[in-house]
């Protein structure tokens, strides 16, 4: 009895200590070895610490293991076993030996196959996850800059507007009037250009997608607005728009929008601009310039968002954009944007 319970309960302990409780469970079978206790039935949980370093240690400690059970099974085998049955019972425990052995590495990898799809799992859901923040990060900032661009330069004309109808006022009535008239049309026009843009990221308006954003044909529209806001400005089309896909004229159309926004609320009085826009098969590139001599220096000051925005959307093109003074005076803004960038058209548009 108190072999049996030495042999079995240290078992209780086989996964956090399997080294330990096999030499423990290999000590009291040596014992009943030294007194001569035959084999008792609860010799198998030899057998099971074996499986135990097995599953729960390496492989050297399964070698150690292995090798004391070896050594007892032939104490075993050439004390209590007849002489001409030594070699069958060798051969038979050394077999249930080995599958006990087997077994338990078997558990091992398995259980090592699962915690890496476990951990691989953990992995991808993290990833996904962080892309799902990279997704979103870079709507917010798509939206973000068609709203700046929307709403700072139908505010920008609408303040020069308002600036000028306020100094018309007493000398020319008819004149304020116009400006006035010009001012609710462009109020129109940016609540128009707001509601196509907040439809667009409805799911529930479908209607909204058939309602194109603005392109290339209307930039004569546009330059006729900033000419209304008292910025003579010229346009120059070349080269074929069809050739330009759609995300493409949106890009050009805000690019030159943010350009001449810029140069109404930073340019004194008397300012013109020019916008050249040459379009080709493999490329799209625009140059506004101003001949603006000095700062507004009543002008609110920048954010710095319009021109981020502008790096931002020339970059989903692949291409480049250049911002900065002229030698003669004045302003440039210069862009180039790749056509053949298919995976920034889409994230452009």
């Amino acid at each position: 009895m108190v072999f049996q319970v030495a042999l079995v309960l240290p078992l209780v302990w086989g996964r956090r200590a399997p080294l330990a409780v096999f030499g423990v469970i290999a000590a009291a079978a040596l014992a009943q070895w030294l007194t001569d206790v035959r084999i008792l039935p609860a010799d198998l949980a030899l057998l099971v610490a074996l499986y135990c370093v097995a599953a729960h240690s390496d492989r050297r400690r399964l070698l150690l293991a292995g090798a004391v059970l070896e050594t007892g099974i032939v104490m075993f085998s050439v004390r209590w076993t007849l002489h001409e049955r030594i070699a069958g019972s060798l051969v038979s425990l050394t077999a249930l030996g080995t599958a006990a052995a087997v077994i338990g590495m078997n558990m091992r990898t398995r259980r090592a196959y699962l915690a890496s799809l476990e951990d691989r799992a953990v992995r991808l859901e993290r990833e996904r996850d962080q892309q799902s923040r990279l997704a979103v990060a870079g709507e917010r900032a798509r939206i973000a800059r068609e709203m700046h661009d929307i709403v700072t330069h139908n505010l920008s004309v609408m303040v020069a507007l308002a600036d000028g109808a306020v100094f018309a006022q007493q000398r020319s009535p008819e004149r304020a009037t116009t400006a006035m008239q010009q001012i609710s049309g462009t109020g129109r026009q940016a609540l128009t250009d707001m509601r196509r843009f907040l439809g667009v990221l409805r799911d529930d308006e479908p209607d909204a997608l058939r309602h194109p954003m603005p392109g290339l044909p209307q930039l004569e529209s546009l330059a006729g607005q900033v000419r209304a806001a008292g910025l003579p400005t010229r346009l120059e089309l070349d080269g074929d728009p069809g050739l330009v896909p759609a995300a493409a004229q949106l890009t050009v159309y805000r690019l030159v929008q943010e350009a001449l926004t810029n140069t109404l609320k930073h340019t004194p009085p008397g300012t013109s601009a020019q916008v050249r826009v040459a379009c080709s098969a493999d490329a799209v590139s625009l140059v506004v310039t101003d001949d603006g001599r000095a700062a507004d220096t009543t002008a609110a000051p920048g954010s710095g968002h319009g021109l981020a925005g502008m790096r931002e959307r020339t970059a989903a093109f692949g291409g480049s954009l250049d911002a900065g003074p002229r030698p003669g005076g004045g302003w440039r803004v210069a862009a180039r944007l790749g056509l053949g960038v298919t995976a920034a058209e889409e994230g452009a548009a």
